[in-house]
């Protein structure tokens, strides 16, 4: 007992005072983080060079240096000083929120009734809306254009038609235009208990009660992932209200960097278009940083099935 009596006063002694972990770093760990690292650079070179840009005076445009040799803040009163910028950005606002509350709505309807609903044909039908998440998006402009075109307006916006108009851009959210955002809710709201439906349905809910009361709280997580998804997509699309939008005043946030190709005397203005560019970026920025949380937590739940 005697030889043991030293051992057992280190092992009370190291647990009275823990001494801080060793911080271990293997070769291959070390070697790991700095490729990560090296690909994280990458990634942000695009960033800084905008930020570089968006900072020179129009004589360091033409030489190929990263720090300007005098920082021009005034850029971005300039970049902001051209075009209609507070009209856009209604503009922009508009689509957006519509687009976002349209399409969280209207998939968050369409993925209750595949998941929680039976009828028949209902596996079928959900196959072929899953069917058409291998269509690139592409291949759906010219019918669709020609689709809007052909949409009487009655005078929406001064148009005949759809075209130069708010709705070609907006409709489609309205109407559940995402088969991947079905998808996405449609998985996380059948891992909600069918006995909270079945409990409300004793008490004489309805199906639009339990989806709005039960289904719809639950699945806050999904309905953020959706939310931010079709936000990045609508703030930040430039296709769409190109091939949509003819009118100057009508232009989205998008359409009007594409003025500073022709702000300086008929040549592209970049250091102008870089500070409008980095400003534009912001409200993306910020939404997705304070819904990081509800993201990742709607993502994983919804990829492994778990609750």
């Amino acid at each position: 007992m005697a030889l043991f009596r030293p051992v057992a006063r280190r092992v009370a002694a190291e647990r009275a005072h823990p001494q801080p972990p060793r911080l271990r770093l293997s070769l291959g760990r070390a070697v790991a983080w700095l490729l990560l690292a090296g690909i994280a650079f990458l990634f942000l070179v695009p960033l800084l060079w905008m930020i570089s840009t968006s900072l020179k005076t129009p004589a360091d445009l033409v030489g190929n240096r990263w720090i300007p040799s005098e920082v021009a803040w005034e850029n971005y009163r300039y970049a902001f000083a051209f075009g209609m910028w507070v009209r856009w950005t209604v503009n922009t606002l508009i689509i957006t929120f519509v687009g976002v509350v349209g399409m969280v709505l209207s998939c968050a309807l369409v993925a209750y009734a595949f998941a929680r609903l039976r009828w028949p044909g209902r596996d079928l039908m959900f196959g072929l809306v899953l069917a058409t998440m291998m269509l690139p998006g592409v291949v759906t402009l010219i019918p669709q254009f020609i689709l809007f075109a052909h949409l009487p307006a009655f005078g929406l916006q001064g148009s005949s038609n759809w075209v130069n108009t708010f709705l070609p851009l907006v409709a489609p959210p309205i109407l559940a235009g995402s088969s991947f955002n079905i998808f996405l809710l449609r998985q996380f709201m059948r891992g909600v208990p069918m006995e909270l439906s079945e409990s409300a349905k004793i008490d004489g809910a309805s199906e639009l009660r339990i989806f709005w009361s039960i289904v719809l709280p639950l699945s806050k997580p999904a309905l953020a992932t959706v939310a931010i998804f079709t936000f990045q997509g609508a703030w930040q699309d430039f296709l769409r209200p190109l091939l949509y939008l003819q009118s100057e005043r009508l232009y989205t946030l998008q359409l009007g960097l594409r003025q500073f190709e022709f702000a300086a005397g008929g040549a592209p203005a970049w250091n102008w278009m870089m500070a409008a560019s980095l400003v534009v970026m912001l409200p993306v920025l910020i939404v997705f940083l304070v819904f990081q949380p509800y993201f990742m937590k709607g993502i994983s739940i919804t990829g492994t099935g778990d609750r």
